[in-house]
């Protein structure tokens, strides 16, 4: 059984047709069906079945596509291995996060790293859904939100502190509240990917629930601000998002009293799965990269502490700690 036929059958699957699946190998469609009907003989089942339009995995190809991918994974990561026991991080690093935090920050964070070890072939995935690390073959996925009790196992790679904002066109507009309970007759900006219409506040390990009047739903965190700032109504977001618009003066922040409920930016990997030396690197940089506190909240305190003398009238400038080395 040739490893080039089980990942031609696995890239078919994941990329849903055998013209993707060659493009994506470089390839001809050709030796692509060529491979699947060699790995068909070798295991005497049909995996897939072909129409003009699509394929189709059958209930065997479906057995067989976990143990597949593990087969894969597995010499990838032994091949890893021989390279990290000589001194170097290589191979494949597939990796899943949100989408905003990730223009913003990460993107950021992970060239250097990248540049420093040249052999990592890194797959990052943005998007704000909700994955399954393990079933859609990621290494680790990157999230902001509280740290899940599930089958991951996280690390914290930073804290995040959200903060209640609006426009002051809207504030002048509908008034300021001071209190959960003037909060909850104005109109909301919420998160779609967090379930319900509502803020979450802490107090003594007990939360506060505060239902808004939905104004606008969204599922991306870069559109939330600007919707705010449009004035649509206030909004709850890290400060790694709106740490610029409160320091030019497009949001104002809102003190009801109490605070949201904690939140970090982690990582986390399927429990049971023994993490790569280059995992647990990535990991140590980016922590290290991030700050403690992080440097978009240690720029933002700065801004609050001492005006606009700490940013010179550049409200875009965030001053990051000196990427690790």
């Amino acid at each position: 059984m040739k490893l080039d036929s089980i990942a031609t059958f696995v890239m078919v699957v994941q990329s849903g047709s055998l013209s993707e699946a060659a493009r994506r190998l470089r390839i001809s469609r050709s030796v692509v069906s060529e491979r699947l009907v060699d790995l068909e003989k070798e295991l005497g089942t049909s995996l897939i079945q072909r129409t003009t339009r699509k394929v189709t995995v059958t209930e065997n190809g479906t057995a067989f596509l976990s143990r597949a991918i593990r087969i894969l994974r597995e010499v990838e990561e032994a091949t890893a291995d021989l390279a990290e026991r000589r001194g170097s991080l290589s191979g494949p690093l597939r990796i899943s996060a949100p989408a905003t935090f990730g223009r913003m920050h990460l993107g950021p964070a992970l060239f250097p790293f990248l540049v420093h070890h040249p052999e990592i072939q890194l797959t990052l995935d943005l998007n704000d859904r909700r994955v399954d690390a393990a079933a859609d073959g990621f290494d680790a996925v990157i999230r902001h939100g509280p740290i899940p009790d599930s089958f991951l196992v996280a690390w914290q790679l930073a804290t995040s502190r959200r903060i209640l904002v609006a426009s002051p066109t809207y504030l002048a507009q509908h008034g300021t509240p001071t209190s959960l309970s003037e909060l909850e007759g104005h109109k909301g900006i919420f998160y779609t990917h967090r379930g319900q219409a509502d803020w979450r506040f802490a107090r003594q390990g007990e939360t506060k629930v505060v239902h808004g009047q939905p104004g606008l739903v969204l599922n991306n965190g870069d559109m939330m601000r600007e919707a705010a700032i449009a004035g649509l109504g206030i909004t709850l977001l890290p400060v790694f998002i709106i740490s610029s618009a409160i320091r030019s003066g497009e949001l104002q922040m809102i003190d009801v009293g109490i605070e949201p409920e904690r939140e970090f930016i982690y990582i986390a990997h399927p429990d049971g799965q023994n993490p790569s030396t280059k995992l647990r690197a990535l990991a140590a940089w980016l922590k290290d990269a991030f700050g403690s506190p992080p440097y978009w909240e240690t720029e933002l305190d700065a801004f609050l502490d001492f005006g606009d003398q700490t940013v010179q009238g550049n409200a875009d400038v965030l001053v990051k700690p000196e990427l690790p080395r």
